[in-house]
């Protein structure tokens, strides 16, 4: 059996999928490629001498049989290069996973609509509703959204995926004897039990490593049709992923914040140089040329029905949140009053307190 030795390779924390990649379109055959001398890997062109000798030191100690058990019994299933369903955007890429792990239902994702989704870790609040309203225009499609399963707008984008209906996939940094980070414990459980797939490159004992997160994101944008950037820094994780997506030949989008947020600052540089400005779910249709059941491009939000002190609360909220105070001064109602409604409005699901005494409406 042939996946064993793609197994047998993966395993080995010195070496790459480029590596393995290399020795496999030298060969033709993987357990040749496995099994090749030293003779052998210094006539693949490109391939020094001291990495040949690396690979075959920490080969040596690979037992083929355990590692391959090892997948195994931890219920995690792969692809490989060869395999037939590998995914075809992902195979297009110039370094493809040799070995891509899964769990989950991978293959009730629509890998022919799938969407990148990628941002700050630190977020604003603002970054955070701004990109939940646009995904929830895509509700109840087809549309998969794929990210990176960390803090911050990764972890917005796969629950409003799940919030709305929507398939997701998250590429983690690390194999799956490991969750990072712990407080998505339950995210990267639902998402196996029923909302998508988690997948890696890496065998399941290898820890999530600082490196291992640029490396990752190859793989976020290499899934994907195109990559939608909500909030980046100038020196970001984001931004990386948004050159490997030009590199890649897909379609860049970003979603335009606050000019005083230092998170917008590479949304801007991004925009400036042709990125494609994103308000509206209707955005992302149109850059990707994707048709979907059910775009809610142009629907408006049914309110119910107000009072006039709640349409006077609601319309001064219509641009950004609000404190107390701020609010006791636009309206002009007495402080009873004026926390009566807005207690009202936020059982209605209008508005929505943001720390203190600030409201925002949803």
């Amino acid at each position: 059996m042939k996946s064993k030795y793609w197994i047998a390779f993966s395993s080995i924390e010195q070496i790459d999928s480029n590596f393995i990649q290399k020795l496999f379109e030298h060969f033709g055959d993987i357990e040749v490629a496995f099994n090749a001398s030293l003779d052998d890997l210094k006539k693949i062109d490109g391939l020094s001498v001291k990495k040949a000798e690396n690979f075959l030191k920490h080969r040596d100690k690979v037992d083929i049989d355990r590692t391959f058990t090892e997948v195994e019994t931890r219920g995690i299933n792969f692809l490989t290069l060869e395999s037939e369903n590998y995914p075809k955007m992902l195979r297009q890429i110039s370094n493809p996973p040799a070995v891509l792990y899964y769990k989950g239902k991978l293959f009730e994702c629509n890998l022919d609509k799938t969407l990148a989704v990628v941002g700050s870790r630190r977020a604003s609040m603002h970054g955070r509703d701004d990109l939940k309203k646009i995904l929830s225009g895509l509700a109840n499609t087809d549309i998969c959204i794929v990210s990176g399963l960390a803090s911050g707008i990764d972890t917005v984008a796969h629950t409003s995926a799940i919030e709305n209906n929507i398939k997701t996939i998250g590429v983690i940094a690390s194999g799956f004897d490991f969750t990072y980070p712990t407080s998505n414990k339950t995210l990267y459980q639902n998402i196996e039990n029923g909302y998508g797939a988690l997948v890696s490159e890496y065998y399941p004992t290898f820890e999530p490593m600082k490196f291992r997160f640029p490396q990752r994101n190859r793989i976020v944008s290499g899934l994907s049709y195109g990559t939608l950037v909500a909030e980046a820094s100038l020196k970001s994780g984001a931004l990386i992923t948004a050159n490997l997506t030009l590199e890649q030949g897909r379609e860049l989008m970003c979603i335009p914040g606050l000019i005083s947020n230092p998170n917008t600052e590479g949304i801007y540089k991004l925009l400036k140089n042709g990125a494609t400005l994103v308000t509206e779910s209707c955005d992302i249709l149109n850059a990707l040329g994707w048709e979907v059941q059910h775009c809610s491009c142009g629907e408006q939000l049914t309110l119910p029905m107000l009072t006039t002190e709640e349409e006077k609360i609601f319309t001064n909220l219509e641009i950004e949140e609000k404190g107390v105070d701020e609010l006791l001064s636009l309206t002009g109602m007495k402080i009873d009053d004026l926390l009566i409604n807005l207690t009202t409005m936020e059982l209605k699901g209008i508005i929505k307190q943001c720390g203190g005494d600030r409201y925002a409406k949803v």
